[in-house]
């Protein structure tokens, strides 16, 4: 029988115990909604989720959906949640499997305040957009950047062309943001009056939105991390509890979204349906201000938080890394390729769940060694489903334009990652058959979906709980 004692082993270092302790999975935090130390101190630039999917209603599109500020509360007053107009918010595609960006989608946000001398945010009912008492508004460009050359991209200039053999080209501006949803008094009639208004049309086929969403990540992140529970298991885990049904700790939470349906022909454009996708957020490196406020000089931007895949940041890569990941390019990926081919966190299910065991070395034929399942499904895509033509190990979303989406070919807002990752991590995949077994596909937190229904057009994702409620 596996002791406290042999816990505690598995654990050597306090700060990283704590870490993967409550990570038995912290895809549960496959939202990377406090994947890495830095980012957790800027809820503005903190990606939460990156989804990419070939749309259901529209099969011939590929929608994009990032997520930023965790843990919304709606009643946020006075000063309601935001875009930071200060941060560079893009998506990035790779049609060729380099793990380079072959074309890529940027927002940026300005935010306007009619009246200065009030503290609302809205001094009467808001019935739409335009509405002039809506006391702070945003809007935001969306520019589409090609890399025209096999040079990394180069520094961002704004109304630049030409960068590190690029060209930009936008797609829209001045296009407003969908304000909070404050309540029935502020905001009557949300959906109809000021969400759907706010999806946009832009040039060249392309469809845009941006404004709060219900959070559609679900997991018990209260169980998770505690010491890698998942409630229906509680009486096979190390530490016994009752069992119970899971509860979704992200449920009541909104956050902020920026979301883009484009044509598949679009991006996948390579003659390969297969795309790989990622998204990042960028802070300028140093702004020096003029005497009255305003912006005399920028410096270039510099990537503070980066997601792809689900998972890889928040459990795979470890505490001394994450922040080196936020910052860092596809292509430089394989400097973290040791943490996916010996992913720490597998070997804590059998110490966790005494009895549960789990494959070591998973031949995929990489020649890589060690679990090379795992490098399959996050770096490479998987053969004959999402794996590019030609491909450059890397950590990024696959997707294959060509069929329908489904984790991990792509991400659908109603994929439950986190289950389907504990099980990935546990063998219970098509690449391990023995593994593939109960309990081992059995595992799950018990949260099976959210807690709001989804929308069944662009942009998906639920509406955003109001304040009052």
């Amino acid at each position: 029988m596996v002791s406290l004692r042999t816990l505690s082993r598995a654990f050597p270092v306090i700060g990283l115990s704590g870490l993967l302790a409550v990570g038995l999975l912290s895809p549960a935090n496959a939202s990377s909604h406090r994947e890495a130390p830095l980012i957790t101190e800027d809820p503005v630039a903190d990606l939460t989720d990156v989804y990419a999917f070939v749309s259901p209603d529209k099969p011939d599109t590929v929608t994009l959906v990032g997520n930023v500020i965790p843990f919304e509360r709606p009643a946020g007053g006075p000063n309601f949640y935001k875009f930071g107009d200060d941060v560079l918010y893009t998506f990035h595609v790779d049609s060729d499997g380099d793990a380079r960006p072959d074309r890529d989608f940027e927002f940026r946000f300005t935010t306007e305040v009619g009246n200065p001398n009030t503290f609302l945010y809205n001094v009467g009912p808001v019935g739409s957009l335009s509405d002039p008492n809506l006391n702070v508004r945003q809007s935001y460009s969306v520019t589409e950047v090609t890399y025209t050359s096999e040079e990394e991209e180069g520094e961002h200039s704004d109304g630049k062309k030409g960068y590190g053999g690029a060209v930009r080209h936008v797609l829209g501006k001045n296009i407003p943001v969908a304000p909070n949803n404050v309540g029935p008094r502020s905001t009557p009639n949300y959906d109809k009056n000021l969400a759907q208004p706010a999806v946009a049309s832009l040039e060249d086929g392309v469809t845009s939105f941006a404004g709060p969403r219900d959070d559609p990540f679900f997991a018990d992140l209260g169980s998770i991390f505690d010491l890698g529970g998942l409630r229906p298991f509680n009486q096979n885990h190390l530490i016994k509890l009752p069992n119970a049904p899971g509860e979704d700790y992200v449920a009541g939470s909104n956050l902020h979204t920026f979301a883009l349906q484009v044509p598949a022909s679009l991006v996948a454009n390579n003659g390969d349906p297969v795309i790989g996708v990622w998204a990042t957020t960028s802070r300028r490196a140093t702004r020096v201000l003029d005497g009255a406020g305003g912006l005399k000089h920028k410096g270039p931007w510099v990537q503070v938080s980066r997601l792809g895949m689900p998972l890889v940041n928040e459990v795979v890569i470890p505490l001394g890394q994450k922040d080196h990941f936020n910052a860092s390019k596809p292509v430089d990926d394989l400097q973290f390729a040791g943490s996916v081919l010996k992913p720490e966190l597998a070997g804590l299910i059998p110490v966790l769940y005494p009895g549960v065991k789990v494959p070591i070395n998973v031949n995929a034929g990489l020649g890589l060694g060690g679990r090379e399942d795992i490098a399959t499904i996050f770096l490479t895509g998987i053969a004959g489903v999402n794996q590019p033509k030609k491909v450059t190990p890397s950590e990024m979303i696959r997707l294959n334009t060509s069929t329908k989406s489904g984790f991990p070919n792509g991400r659908l807002l109603t994929d439950d990652v986190v289950d389907t990752e504990i099980r990935a991590l546990a063998g219970a995949t098509a690449f391990t058959p023995d593994f593939n077994k109960a309990p081992n596909n059995l595992l799950g937190d018990g949260v099976d979906g959210n807690d709001v229904p989804f929308l069944k057009a662009f942009p998906y994702l639920g509406i955003p709980k109001a304040g009052y409620d």
